[in-house]
């Protein structure tokens, strides 16, 4: 639900955890200080943007393209925090992405919309970083009111794009997987032993990598098709944000991608 500033005490929100995980991980991990103090400011931003949604009433889209509709449609809203993240990219962002900046600061208000509108019909377009930055949050609280569903894609039920992370979830003695939408970070069920991309399952073929200093997070790759996301173990680490502990763990996709893996959809950050 959109944020009532009315509230005393505002209930938590997913936004809160993810901006609380991405500080204690940068004091945790030095290497990643920059970037996930860079992150966590995109993250503080996105927060914002999805307290401030003008409240009004859905309708459950009844499928991926109604979704994209609706997500075309606060095209506007998401315009109206693109003036504050080219400045955040200016100031703490990687230089290929400052450039960036100063493309998109110089683009029309109407070239500017049309990135946005673009990338929630396709999420395709020039400067990605930027249109999937803003239209995140609102993806995320659009796809809240869509039903759950009881499927096992290799794309999100909600959206239809690629995940960009696994998670395991407690669930019994063991775990259960989900995997984690790129875009509106939808969550749904799908078996332990199955590429999302190619279908393989032939488990001596889905090898799974870790490395000691992130016990709780690891590397699914296929030998098949050769690409690979991470996944995330919440019966490991309970405190793991699979979100942001996807990005802060970005040695792991150097080892990936110097295997000859490609992930199936990176991060906002790039990675």
């Amino acid at each position: 639900m959109p944020y009532d500033s009315g509230t005393a005490s505002a209930k938590l929100s997913p936004w809160d955890k993810r901006v609380e995980r991405a500080a204690a991980l940068a004091r945790r991990f030095a290497y990643a200080g920059e970037i996930l103090g860079f992150y966590g400011a995109v993250l503080d931003l996105q927060r914002k943007i999805y307290h401030h949604i003008p409240a009004q009433t859905i309708t459950p889209a009844a499928d991926i393209d109604s979704f994209r509709q609706q997500l075309e449609a606060q095209s506007d809203h998401a315009l109206r925090y693109l003036a504050e993240l080219v400045a955040l990219v200016e100031r703490k962002g990687t230089a290929k992405l400052a450039k960036e900046a100063e493309a998109v600061r110089a683009a029309s208000n109407e070239q500017q919309r049309k990135m946005i509108a673009l990338y929630a019909i396709q999420s395709e377009g020039e400067h990605p970083f930027f249109a999937r930055t803003l239209l995140q949050p609102i993806a995320e609280w659009l796809a809240q009111c869509v039903p759950s569903q009881n499927v096992t894609l290799s794309t999100c039920p909600v959206c239809g794009v690629r995940p960009q992370a696994a998670v395991l979830r407690p669930e019994g003695d063991g775990g259960k997987r989900f995997l984690l939408c790129s875009l509106c970070l939808t969550e749904w069920e799908f078996r332990r032993i199955l590429c999302p991309v190619c279908g393989e399952e032939d488990h001596k073929k889905l090898p799974r990598y870790t490395a000691d200093d992130y016990n709780w997070v690891r590397v699914e790759a296929c030998d098949t098709c050769h690409f690979y996301l991470k996944s995330i173990d919440l019966t490991v680490d309970g405190l793991a944000v699979p979100l942001v502990d996807e990005v802060a763990t970005a040695p792991l996709d150097v080892w990936a991608t110097g295997h000859d893996y490609q992930k199936t959809e990176p991060n906002l950050m790039g990675f």
